[in-house]
């Protein structure tokens, strides 16, 4: 089985690149983030055409995230991230996917840093971490993975020493992600790859992507059931090389039958 994560940088207006990549690599699952769409104008009807059931939680403008399955329909389970009912954010949906239970998630920026967007990305990685925890202790086999904003270690960033006061760097996200990774989950592509240089988002500007001057930013954590699955993971870099592409590349794990 193969699940892959794809922040596409507003749904609508990337389509034709979402369709082309669904269609070249036909994945089995997919999560979504950064729809940037409210959730009457998500496109169920191209979605559906490409042969995939689909469950969102849109927002007008920002965020948003989505779970698409060729197979069975994905069974929501909740649509935002527990812990605080004043937050209105568009960045969690979870669902039970062929015998799996995926949290896909759009972790908040955090720019500029120190500041409020800044203290509203911690609170918010501390909600993922407590929920984290339960989903763990649960004992099913769990996923959680999306477009993370943070960079693990310096060998996720290109020239880390440029990015030391950034929101997606600064020790205390690291140590964030530290702090979850600690639970028991794995991280796959460091399972498959721990020291090669992967890299799945690079910015528009500068010919970031032609000098690969990227970030790891996107991420899989598996659960110790879903890790002993894991045979393979990936990036499909030269999607961000496609004309009017998103600038993050789709990131996949291939899972063997339990």
């Amino acid at each position: 089985m193969r699940i892959a994560t794809y922040n596409v940088n507003g749904i609508n207006g990337r389509l034709p690149v979402l369709l082309q990549w669904l269609n070249e690599t036909k994945p089995d699952v997919v999560c979504l983030q950064e729809l940037k769409a409210p959730q009457e104008k998500f496109p169920e009807k191209a979605i559906q055409d490409a042969g995939y059931h689909a469950i969102w939680h849109g927002q007008k403008s920002w965020n948003g995230v989505a779970i698409l399955s060729r197979n069975e329909a994905p069974q929501e389970v909740l649509r935002g991230l527990p812990g605080d009912p004043d937050d209105l954010h568009s960045r969690y949906i979870e669902a039970t996917v062929n015998g799996l239970l995926i949290g896909c998630l759009y972790l908040p920026n955090g720019n500029p840093a120190p500041g409020p967007k800044f203290d509203y990305k911690l609170a918010w990685f501390e909600r993922l971490t407590q929920h984290a925890a339960k989903l763990l202790d649960s004992g099913k086999p769990v996923l959680l993975t999306g477009d993370f904003n943070v960079m693990p270690t310096e060998k996720d960033v290109y020239k880390p020493e440029r990015w030391v006061d950034d929101a997606l760097f600064r020790p205390e996200t690291r140590a964030a992600f530290k702090k979850l990774i600690d639970q028991g989950w794995t991280d796959a592509i460091r399972k498959l790859y721990p020291d090669e240089i992967i890299y799945t988002f690079w910015d528009y500007f500068r010919n970031a992507y032609g000098r690969n001057a990227g970030l790891r930013i996107d991420h899989f954590l598996l659960s110790p059931k879903v890790e002993k699955r894991l045979v393979a993971a990936g990036v499909d870099r030269h999607v961000r090389g496609w004309e009017k592409t998103s600038d993050h590349a789709p990131v996949w794990i291939e899972l063997k039958n339990s």
